[in-house]
């Protein structure tokens, strides 16, 4: 698997790597993990993990999913800058954006990556066609889903289930699933992720 670098933010996405780089260090020697052992746990080429803790570049979606799988840590701790409270105002042109599948999938967040979390909350975008599969996430997640624009079929574990604008849905997130934009125009996704208990930050 390659580290492919994600459409950057207004800062060229150097802040992103660099987060990147920084937690995913601190996360795996927390827990007394190797490189190895960690590329083993996620099935992630070692000279990819490398990559990333050496600031060299962010990752495609799936890649980090599988990451804050084997560290069993929320995805979004992995761009955590530190703790701040009171008000924070995000600006869609400092957001930390995410691609998969050469730009055909996008995950914006519309949280601050900061502290300890329970619940995260994103914009996704899909173009036509676009299939989007994702690994289990950590046990007792759900996703609730509402399509801002276009059609999508969101796959379950009970099965497939049709979208339109309007429309939303809350499933289990700890099997695999996976989004697919069913209709012909670019389908908008608002996503809030439910974990059952925080996981160290």
């Amino acid at each position: 698997m390659t580290v492919t670098t994600a459409q950057p933010p207004t800062d060229g996405g150097e802040a992103l790597a660099r987060s990147l780089a920084v937690n995913l260090r601190r996360f795996r020697m927390g827990q007394g993990l190797s490189v190895e052992r960690l590329a083993a746990l996620s099935g992630i080429d070692r000279s990819d993990l490398d990559a990333i803790e050496q600031g060299g570049g962010v990752p495609t979606i799936p890649l980090l999913w599988k990451v804050s799988h084997a560290l069993e840590v929320p995805f979004s701790s992995l761009f955590s800058a530190g703790h701040s409270s009171g008000i924070t105002v995000l600006r869609r042109a400092d957001s930390k954006l995410l691609t998969a599948q050469d730009g055909q999938f996008t995950s914006r967040a519309l949280f601050p990556f900061e502290g300890e979390r329970r619940v995260e909350f994103y914009e996704l975008r899909l173009a036509p066609g676009t299939l989007e599969l994702t690994d289990a996430h950590a046990p007792g997640t759900t996703e609730n889903i509402a399509v801002a624009a276009g059609s999508v079929e969101i796959l379950t574990g009970d099965g497939d289930h049709r979208l339109e604008e309007g429309d939303s849905i809350l499933f289990e997130a700890d099997v695999p699933h996976g989004y697919r934009n069913a209709g012909t125009e670019t389908a908008v996704l608002y996503l809030v992720m439910s974990y059952a208990e925080p996981l160290f930050a």
